[in-house]
């Protein structure tokens, strides 16, 4: 007889906490992958929180897996793209937030390089930018790209 993996008690608690509307509990391993193919191909992303062997399998076929650390077993946190090392499920919340804003600046700073090189490009091709002013403007832009990138710095303490 097949043992459930994982305890519905807690599931539900789980998914009642972060608001989903609905969870699946007691899947052995191989449930686990064919559920998280599943819900990939629905929604076209997956992000998978686990913490133990059961769960390794299915963070290896999620977009991003996430393991819980502390806890974790170590065949979870090597198959994970991330690891929590706090067991802190409410840390899931914040990591979504870094990924958006980590997003957003890397958006932001690849449209300041591309826009200052673009625009050096053209005073480049009229010739009416010496070449030493051109590398202080592109060395610049690099300078506020980092400067830019550190902002996340803000966010980066859970």
């Amino acid at each position: 007889m097949r043992r459930p993996c994982d305890h519905e008690t807690v599931a539900r608690r789980v998914a009642s906490d972060l608001g989903l509307d609905g969870f699946r509990a007691g899947l052995a391993p191989h449930d686990k992958v064919g559920a998280t193919r599943e819900l990939r191909d629905q929604s076209g992303s997956l992000v998978l929180v686990g913490d133990g062997i059961n769960d390794a399998p299915a963070l290896a076929h999620a977009e991003v897996g996430v393991a819980m650390g502390a806890m974790g077993a170590d065949v979870a946190l090597e198959a994970a793209d991330i690891v929590l090392m706090n067991d802190d499920i409410q840390l899931v919340a914040w990591l979504h937030h870094l990924a958006k804003r980590t997003a957003a600046i890397v958006r932001q700073n690849l449209t300041i390089a591309i826009g200052v090189i673009g625009i050096l490009s053209v005073f480049a091709v009229f010739g009416t930018i010496p070449l030493p002013l051109a590398v202080i403007g592109h060395e610049g832009s690099t300078v506020i790209v980092a400067l830019n990138a550190l902002r996340l710095l803000r966010d980066s303490s859970a």
